[in-house]
């Protein structure tokens, strides 16, 4: 037997129903009568059955029919919840806004953005997503997420909005034994010929921000690379290297063996919310406003 497809079925239950090929055509199917007789003829064929018992004024069911008729049903209402639990999934993933982030966010910030959505956007909902160094724009880009707080800069051209929400200066994790661990300050000129730990090279103008390349006179000396703030600090507590960061990451992160110092003679770093600019969904500005808020 080939395969027999829902709409023969609907098209079936329908004339049991109407007892009639005219009536299920003309008031329910919205067929012609030869195209709907050509489908159950089909179906018998498929089925090597008769369905119907065809009168001068009205169809009745064969034994045939009657043992289909009910499993019909049974596979059609199957058939309508599944799509009604497709058509709600797709709709929840379509009111669900995904953060990504680089490193550790402020504390409390993903309980106060959940906290506005829940107040200004009922039925939607917001996740938090780590995302490595490895993507430059946080997940963005890929569409992995639909938000993202990171630190400038991210690559240029690429359809995206940002809005600074805090400016910081640019601190140094050192190994605790390190010859300028002591110091209260440290120059960047102090820094340019020791061996830092890096992120990839994906990153792209990431990763020279961090390095300060724009502020060196000779490429940096790359130790090794780090896709985690994880992998970065466990590198500059074994000795490996030293590497730039924000003044919050410098609290944020601590770790046994490192320690951090204020740098001087750099920009200050730069940490925004970003989306797509294509996204024009209401709730991406509401996550991003309360991103942007609590951030701070």
């Amino acid at each position: 037997m080939g395969d027999v497809h829902l709409r023969d079925l609907r098209y079936f239950v329908t004339v049991a129903e109407e007892g009639s090929f005219t009536r299920a055509a003309a008031d329910r199917l919205f067929v012609s009568q030869p195209a709907l007789s050509k489908q159950i003829r089909q179906l018998e064929s498929r089925l090597r059955v008769e369905l119907f018992t065809r009168g001068a004024r009205a169809v009745t069911l064969t034994a045939a029919g009657e043992a289909l008729l009910p499993r019909a049903r049974e596979l059609l209402a199957g058939w309508e919840e599944a799509l009604t639990a497709v058509t709600a999934a797709a709709e929840a993933a379509l009111r669900t806004l995904t953060v990504g982030l680089h490193a550790r966010t402020a504390p409390g910030l993903p309980t106060a953005v959940a906290r506005v959505v829940d107040e200004r956007l009922p039925g939607w909902r917001v996740e938090f997503r780590q995302v490595t160094w490895d993507d430059p724009a946080t997940g963005l880009l890929g569409e992995l997420v639909d938000l993202a707080i990171a630190w400038l800069p991210v690559p240029d051209g690429q359809g995206l909005s940002a809005r600074i929400v805090a400016r910081e200066d640019r601190w140094v994790a050192l190994p605790a034994a390190h010859r300028l661990a002591g110091a209260a300050e440290v120059e960047f000129t102090a820094l340019v010929d020791e061996p830092f730990v890096a992120l990839p090279v994906t990153a792209g103008p990431m990763r020279e921000f961090w390095l300060g390349t724009e502020q060196r006179t000779t490429p940096a000396k790359i130790a090794t690379e780090a896709r985690s703030a994880e992998e970065m600090f466990a590198a500059v507590a074994a000795g490996t290297g030293v590497v730039l960061l924000s003044a919050t990451n410098a609290v944020t992160y601590t770790r046994p063996g490192v320690v951090t110092r204020p740098v001087r003679g750099l920009p200050p770093s730069e940490l925004a919310v970003l989306w797509r600019s294509a996204d024009r969904r209401p709730g991406v500005r509401v996550v991003a406003e309360a991103c942007a808020r609590y951030a701070r």
